[in-house]
């Protein structure tokens, strides 16, 4: 019993130290097709992350740092100018670092047609 007592702690603990804030929804969705080239894109997380580095890559060739302006502090909902480089698939990879001081990244695809 006091072994089943142990391990059920510990899942908790590990669980809890490795619960990172994920993005909720972006804007393009997650492997949406679009008409026409957004002039932003934006980021909702499910707790507190400041941005470091997000970048377009479009077609998988050309990669473009996009700009993150004053948005240098902790906070949940996020929006950056989109430079657009016509038809085709653009990635957009973020990183950034938790509240917790932990690092970050992921990244969601959109294709315009």
């Amino acid at each position: 019993m006091k072994t089943l007592s142990t391990v059920a702690l510990i899942s908790t603990l590990v669980t809890s130290a490795f619960a990172h804030s994920s993005v909720d929804t972006t804007t393009p969705e997650n492997g949406a097709t679009v008409a026409e080239v957004p002039s932003e894109i934006s980021f909702n997380f499910a707790d507190d992350i400041r941005l470091t580095k997000v970048n377009m890559i479009h077609q998988g060739a050309h990669t473009v740092a996009l700009d993150l302006g004053g948005q240098t502090s902790f906070g949940r909902a996020f929006a950056l100018p989109l430079q657009g480089m016509g038809e085709g698939t653009y990635r957009i990879e973020w990183r950034g670092l938790g509240a917790d001081g932990h690092a970050m990244q992921g990244e969601f695809t959109f294709t315009v047609d």
